[in-house]
């Protein structure tokens, strides 16, 4: 291998060939696969046509893509507590998916240098350094054309390149660099090892049987191509949904594979004068052989479109190099290598003689040596829609975040849809989750709020349906809910050690306590403030003289019969300015004995301020006239109590389907008020709906909410489908987003349990994730009742552990 390399050196982290040919590598970030529009497409294909066009002669790009089995790995940290991440961590550990890297090399011939053939290739005859091929000058001309090759494909906004360094390149003794793994068809993080490679009789590279398929003869090519395909597994009556014209062979070809693309830039004038001389040759046999008179049109033709339209006459080629440790998986990944292939239109060719050369030429910097008769004649425009586009979802660089699933594998990935976007995408951190029933929309919330919760964020959730009782149960939250036997109850008035009664804490109560005594019609004089404040600030002092007294609306009651009247009737305060025998009466229901006396007294769940997760369960109450809008009231200064007060801490609210009973209730501007200020303090707010017709009537749902959330995320909507044109309208969705969104879910893979979910930032990035949970955090998020009576019936037999409980569900559903 030594004696036959035909890479001479690495200097200035460039690659010299020994025939001098000067080599520039990098790493190439490609944009996501099922992200891009139909016009996205054709910008990235106009991209690299005006970046081919600023090479020199002489020219060859290389554009390697590998994709390679890969298993993803969990990270367990020591110590781990988090019971439902560690079950995660444990059912995601080993899933296979493809790895996928991208490289380009930009290989500018030594002058004078011989076309590569097959019959010559380097890999048959060694050469030595041309005397003078090397200079500055040549070298100045690649990096110069490079640089601007980078800028063009940076500038599209869709692609990132990063020069190769020459530790990348060549590696060391404990990493594989690009040369080492190509060679011996090494891991990306494999232990460097020495590999045999042999042709004959089957071509092997260590363990690796490997194959190639060539895209070099026109006849095998397709008729028609373009920067992209419609992919009919997404695809609907009303959507056409896109890939990339080279998908099926790059990320769709679920098998270890290299995709090499080349295209080699010659001299234009000097080919269509080659071309000319060619059609004329032709012309003068035409009357020998009706295949002359059409090769002599068919070139023609080719020389009218280059001078008419301008294009750039190339070579091209392309091979697909796949292989397999296992014999006998060979046939299995002929078939589906040529699955691939015929999905383009493309005639698949197994190559079986001059697959070393080409094997050889695709090296990294030994471009050049690509055989010149296993390269067709083409047009810039036509070669680079064989190019691949796309690679597999990445995970955010952030450290917040939430796991979501890769819609291709169901790999996790760590997703920012709150920090990473901030100032940038979004402007706001508010969101609105619409899906219909069953599309998995509790199961995503849950674990969301879960993920929140884990990284300090405070939650305080609205809800109408029980959604998130094993999820407060997981987390020692707080679970309000109201039954006959259990009624809802709260203590406004107790203040935890060490806080004091400031004017936020003061004026909170002063409006409940006025929300309890007058009606909505009702006037409100400046006079019965005053005396409503006066009797707050003595019963707060009454209770230091008094350490035995517990602060609740009872003692509060209790010293205003007992203290405060007195007070009044020193100041000489009259009825008329306040009437405190009215006021006693009409809140005497909240008083001991009264119908509502267990509404204002609890004895606990108290510091409410500092519990990261609250939970107000309002189905049983969301329509009674005097309960719910004391408990909305609640809710609402409650939340703007953690808004103000919890500095540098995130604040979440999450209102369900009860958002409607919320603004039923009065407090549709407190709604305004929140989606408009919670940003200034470092929080979020979140409404979940399943009626649509909610989107579409509601001036609530329009003004306050949509205006006001830049991330909007989607459930499976494919049940209203035909009035999806209004949701599009209300939403201000793209048909880029129309046809994401009703793509949810149709080609779901039947042997794992997940739905998709739609996300949209700021109208500008929008894609489509799964969500997977494990078995655990299935049965911990299921709203199903069935599925519910089964975790609480394991948890009593557990003796109340709801992990055992879990744990063993879990444990029974692999069994079976």
């Amino acid at each position: 291998m030594e004696k036959i390399l035909p890479l001479w050196k690495l200097e200035k982290d460039c690659i010299v060939s020994k025939n001098g040919d000067l080599t520039l590598a990098f790493a190439v970030t490609l944009p996501e696969i099922f992200t891009l529009s139909n016009e996205e497409y054709e910008g990235l294909h106009n991209a690299w046509l005006k970046a081919i066009k600023v090479l020199p002669v002489g020219t060859v790009l290389h554009k390697q893509d590998w994709f390679m089995r890969s298993s993803y790995s969990s990270v367990f940290s020591d110590g781990e507590d988090n019971f439902l991440k560690t079950s995660a961590n444990k059912f995601f550990n080993e899933r296979p998916f493809l790895d996928h890297n991208c490289y380009l090399m930009l290989t500018l011939k030594a002058d004078g240098r011989k076309p590569g053939s097959s019959a010559f290739s380097n890999l048959l005859r060694t050469n030595i350094v041309p005397a003078g091929a090397i200079n500055n000058k040549q070298y100045q001309q690649l990096t110069d054309a490079a640089g601007q090759f980078c800028r063009i494909l940076s500038d599209s906004g869709q692609l990132q390149l990063r020069k190769l360094s020459q530790q990348e390149l060549t590696g060391d003794q404990n990493n594989t660099g690009l040369l080492e793994r190509y060679l011996f068809l090494s891991g990306n993080k494999e232990t460097p090892q020495i590999r045999d490679i042999e042709f004959k009789p089957d071509w092997k590279i260590g363990e690796n049987y490997c194959q190639l398929y060539t895209l070099a003869d026109t006849d095998n090519l397709p008729a028609t191509c373009g920067p992209r395909v419609n992919y009919d597994k997404y695809s609907t009556d009303r959507t056409k949904f896109s890939v990339g014209f080279a998908s099926p062979i790059g990320q769709l070809l679920p098998v270890n594979h290299i995709y090499n693309q080349f295209l080699i830039i010659g001299d234009i004038p000097k080919t269509l004068k080659r071309l000319e001389a060619k059609r004329r040759r032709l012309q003068s046999l035409s009357g020998y052989s009706r295949e002359n008179t059409i090769s002599k049109d068919a070139t023609g033709d080719f020389l009218n479109e280059a001078i008419a339209d301008a294009r750039t006459p190339i070579k091209a080629h392309f091979n697909l190099q796949c292989w397999t440790d296992d014999y006998n998986e060979l046939k299995e990944l002929r078939n589906q290598t040529s699955s691939s292939l015929s999905k383009m239109d493309v005639v698949p060719h197994l190559e079986t003689t001059g697959y070393p050369q080409l094997w050889w030429s695709a090296l990294a910097g030994n471009e050049a040596d690509i055989p010149e008769n296993e390269c067709f004649e083409t047009f810039a425009e036509q070669a680079s829609c064989f190019l691949n586009m796309e690679t597999a979802y990445r995970s955010s660089k952030s450290s917040f975040g939430i796991r979501l699933n890769d819609r291709l594998s169901g790999v996790p990935i760590h997703v920012d849809i709150s920090d990473e976007p901030m100032g940038k995408i979004t402007q706001n951190r508010n969101k609105i989750v619409v899906g219909g029933s069953g599309s998995g929309k509790s199961m995503f919330m849950n674990h969301m709020l879960h993920s929140y919760v884990q990284q300090g964020a405070h939650c305080v959730v609205v809800d109408v349906g029980h959604s998130y009782e094993g999820l407060c149960e997981l987390l020692g939250g707080y679970y309000f809910t109201y039954s006959e036997e259990n009624p809802i109850k709260f203590n406004p008035f107790y203040i935890p050690a060490g806080e004091v009664l400031d004017t936020e804490k003061k004026e909170s109560i002063k409006t409940l306590l006025v929300a309890l005594w007058k009606q909505n019609d009702e006037s409100f004089r400046r006079s019965e403030y005053v005396a409503i404040s006066n009797a707050l600030q003595s019963y707060y002092g009454h209770l230091d003289t008094e350490p035995d007294l517990f602060p609740c609306f009872d003692t509060f009651y209790e010293f205003l019969n007992e203290h405060f009247i007195k007070e009044l009737d020193r100041d000489r305060v009259k009825d008329r300015d306040f009437d405190v025998h009215n006021f006693l009466y009409v809140l005497r229901p909240f008083y001991k004995g009264g119908e509502f006396d267990y509404l204002l007294n609890a004895k606990e769940n108290l510091d409410v301020l500092g519990q990261p997760l609250v939970i107000f369960e309002i189905d049983a109450v969301k329509d009674h006239p005097i309960l719910f809008p004391v408990i909305a009231l609640i809710i609402c200064e409650l939340f703007i109590s953690k808004m103000r007060k919890l500095k540098g801490i995130r604040k979440v609210i999450v209102i369900e389907e009860a958002w409607k009973a919320v603004a039923k209730a009065g407090m549709a501007e407190f709604m305004k008020y929140l989606y408009k200020t919670v940003r200034k303090y470092f929080g979020e707010a979140i409404t979940v709906t399943q009626e649509i017709d909610d989107l579409l009537s509601s001036p609530i749902i329009k003004e306050a909410i949509i205006n006001n959330a830049d991330c909007k995320i989607l459930l499976d909507l494919r049940k209203f489908q035909n009035k999806f044109d209004q949701i599009q309208e209300v939403l201000g969705m793209s048909d880029k987003g129309k046809a994401l969104v009703l793509s949810l879910n149709i080609a779901n893979d039947p042997n794992r349990r997940y739905r998709e979910v739609y996300i949209e930032l700021g109208n500008q990035l929008m894609k489509v994730y799964g969500y997977e949970p494990s078995i655990e955090e299935y049965y911990a998020y299921s709203t199903e009742q069935t599925e519910k009576l089964k975790v609480k019936e394991f948890t009593k037999r557990y003796g109340g552990d709801i992990r055992k409980a879990l744990s063993a569900i879990a444990a029974e559903e692999l069994r079976a």
